[in-house]
């Protein structure tokens, strides 16, 4: 499995190469330097609001995933394979959310799918702790499928904002908010240990609800509107 995403891997960085447009990449460059400085606040704003929001989405991640069996294993008495089933569905349901969250934001909007994939899992994430085993697989699969729907939205969303300046964002959100994500599970392991499992996968059900500073991001209207200033200054200028 290993070798055959490398391969894809390497098929898609060859076909970026090919396809890169060298001029325009240039353009959006200068243009992006125009946006920056007229709404520099806004955008270094809505970047940070975007940082921690995926930051919580990944400690709840890490959080189900290293916790959420022993919590089914020492409530309802389960063996590890069948706590592991909950887990199992919660990511296979979130590999599918981050497989179709691309075309549900070409036809809601990048910020709807981003709202969709907070307001969709906040009430399951709150009744998740209470529900019986067979309601818990339920609503791992959907909490999964909604939350991990933006994963690839959030990036994409974040290089409109930032044009040109692609490296800066993988760094931000492939580095800097998957490693605060990390720290948060390591952080949340401690916290089981002084407390119990049971606190911990609680506690869990608030993180998402970091999303709803999403209600402060900008519409995708206003970043079209933001692009299209930033090219007649640069026209101007020209």
């Amino acid at each position: 499995m290993a070798a055959i995403a490398l391969s894809i891997q390497i098929y898609t960085a060859k076909w970026y190469r090919g396809n890169l447009n060298l001029n325009r990449v240039k353009k959006r460059s200068s243009s992006s330097k125009g946006t920056a400085v007229t709404n520099r606040g806004k955008v270094t704003a809505a970047i940070s609001i975007l940082v921690l929001i995926l930051t919580s989405k990944m400690a709840y991640l890490a959080g189900i995933t290293s916790f959420y069996s022993f919590y089914l294993i020492e409530r309802f008495q389960l063996s590890v394979q069948e706590a592991q089933w909950c887990v199992f569905a919660f990511l296979a349901a979130g590999a599918a959310g981050t497989f179709f969250g691309g075309p549900l934001s070409d036809l809601w909007g990048r910020r709807n799918v981003i709202w969709f994939s907070i307001l969709g899992a906040l009430p399951f994430a709150f009744l998740l702790p209470y529900v019986n085993f067979q309601i818990s697989i339920v609503f791992c699969i959907i909490i999964g499928f909604t939350i991990m729907s933006s994963g690839s939205v959030n990036v994409v969303y974040a290089q409109e904002l930032l044009p040109g300046n692609i490296g800066t964002v993988s760094g931000l959100f492939f580095g800097l908010a998957f490693g605060a994500g990390g720290l948060g599970a390591a952080l949340l392991g401690m916290l089981a240990d002084s407390t119990s499992i049971d606190y911990v996968i609680k506690l869990c059900a608030f993180l998402p609800l970091l999303g709803l500073l999403a209600i402060f991001l900008p519409s995708d209207r206003k970043l079209a509107q933001w692009a299209t200033e930033a090219e007649a200054r640069q026209s101007v200028s020209q």
